[in-house]
């Protein structure tokens, strides 16, 4: 861990570890994106959803049993490090802390544009602003304090979620006459199950999976949780279940309610929904919910990058290094959390100066880079079993993954379809060269740093 082995607080209680991973999945891509994806791929999406899924569990059981062989690691990227190499190490820690300082600033942006639908004259940058200094504020104090806040963003996105599927069963209940016709499970079957044929089911893998990035946010807790052998897998036992079953209900009762070709593709199914029924204010209630979503999001961003940070940190003797890994009184990294904050607080500048095109690329680029991470993860729990195996302990394993090795090689050959299905848009394989050129970026930048210290 480098030169400071002071052990960080283990303050996150099983609730919050649960809903961090399950806040972190749910944001955007449902509450304003889902009309898009169901218009892609039709009822098929669901389909999609269930093998993405799937591969999601596959992937954290994968996760949770690296977890379990170290709880006191300070982020999975120690496993990796260990596994696959230092360079790996290197490139994955990076990675996977420019992927969240870009999505932190995406969704701080989007932050600011959602206030102006109560303040339309409010600078885009101020509430932005200021809802980053209260989550680095919040983040500083305590885990526990981030903890906390984490646990009510996702209930608020869970009861909206929850309130959409009620209203499903309810009208259809009722048989209840929308504009388009009655509520119907007939409505699902509206038309083909897969609306664009095997093209649109496909293409329509690279949203589903977008939507599941910062699952693997559980990696960065175990290190800060409260008895982590039992919190760790009974978590990533459920929030995978859980995440499905939120996805697939409100998918299903958006199509019953509406029949899929109806649903709108330019607004927020759920405000579409909430209005039939009489709701007025539907529009002003999905506007919160995705204001809180966008702020969850940068939540967990200014975690994950601060944990990251102090990770990464660990290994150099540098002035800055020694700096960023060094926990506070109250056993966070404060240094390194500051650091990645104002990193993230360019997005302000950012908005101004660099056209909205460019701004949109770099989140683009950055989500990509998770099918990467999630690859390596997958590849060093190969590599871990391969090492156990040797030494003849596999006995002993607790946590095992299911259909091991056959469920590591399902997620890489998934991961590798995904990327193929990237080549076929041009918006996406912008953003897949984009991620490859900065993977080949960082691999250059871990080499001279060797060759210097040679």
């Amino acid at each position: 861990m480098g030169q400071n082995d002071e052990q960080m607080s283990k303050e996150l209680k099983e609730r919050h570890v649960q809903l961090i991973a399950l806040g972190g999945t749910i944001g955007t891509g449902l509450f304003l994106g889902a009309g898009q994806s169901i218009h892609f791929a039709g009822p098929s999406i669901l389909l999609a959803y269930i093998i993405a899924g799937i591969a999601c569990f596959f992937l954290m059981r994968a996760l949770g049993e690296l977890l379990m062989s170290n709880p006191d690691s300070t982020s999975y990227i120690d496993f990796i490090d260990k596994y696959l190499g230092a360079r790996w190490g290197f490139i994955a820690g990076w990675t996977y802390w420019i992927s969240w300082i870009a999505i932190a600033m995406a969704e701080i942006t989007a932050a600011g544009l959602y206030m102006k639908f109560w303040f339309p004259s409010l600078p885009q940058w101020l509430p932005a602003l200021l809802i980053l200094i209260i989550l680095f504020f919040l983040n500083s104090i305590t885990v526990s304090a981030f903890g906390e806040t984490e646990f009510w963003f996702a209930i608020i996105k869970v009861v909206a979620i929850i309130a959409l599927i009620v209203v499903g069963v309810v009208l259809l209940l009722m048989h209840y006459q929308t504009s388009v016709g009655p509520v119907s499970l007939n409505n699902l079957t509206n038309g083909k199950f897969f609306a664009n044929g095997a093209k649109g089911f496909f293409l329509s893998f690279q949203m589903v999976i977008f939507s599941f990035v910062g699952i693997e946010m559980i990696g960065m807790t175990a290190s800060e949780t409260k008895d982590p052998e039992k919190v760790i897998p009974k978590s990533i036992n459920s929030v995978p279940t859980r995440i499905l079953l939120f996805y697939i209900g409100s998918l299903l009762a958006l199509m019953v309610i509406y029949p899929w070709n109806d649903i709108s593709q330019d607004s927020s199914p759920f405000v579409q929904v909430f209005k039939n029924i009489g709701i007025t204010s539907a529009a002003a209630i999905i506007n919160f919910v995705v204001l809180t979503a966008a702020a969850s999001a940068c939540n967990s961003a200014i975690f994950t990058t601060g944990r990251m940070l102090y990770s990464l940190t660990g290994r150099e003797s540098n002035q800055f290094s020694k700096r960023m890994h060094r926990l506070s009184k109250n056993k966070v990294p404060s240094n390194a959390i500051l650091a990645s904050t104002l990193v993230i607080a360019i997005a302000v500048i950012l908005n101004i100066v660099i056209p909205k095109g460019v701004f949109t690329f770099i989140a683009s680029v950055a989500t990509t880079c998770f099918i990467f991470i999630w690859g390596a993860i997958v590849i060093t729990h190969i590599k871990y079993r391969k090492q156990v195996k040797a030494s003849g302990r596999e006995s002993e394993l607790e946590f095992k993954t299911p259909l091991f090795p056959a469920s590591d090689y399902f997620v890489l050959a998934f991961l590798g379809m995904v990327a193929i299905v990237l080549l076929f848009e041009f918006d996406t394989l912008v953003a897949l060269i984009g991620s490859i050129g900065w993977l080949i970026v960082i691999y250059i930048v871990y080499e001279l740093g060797r060759k210097r210290n040679n």
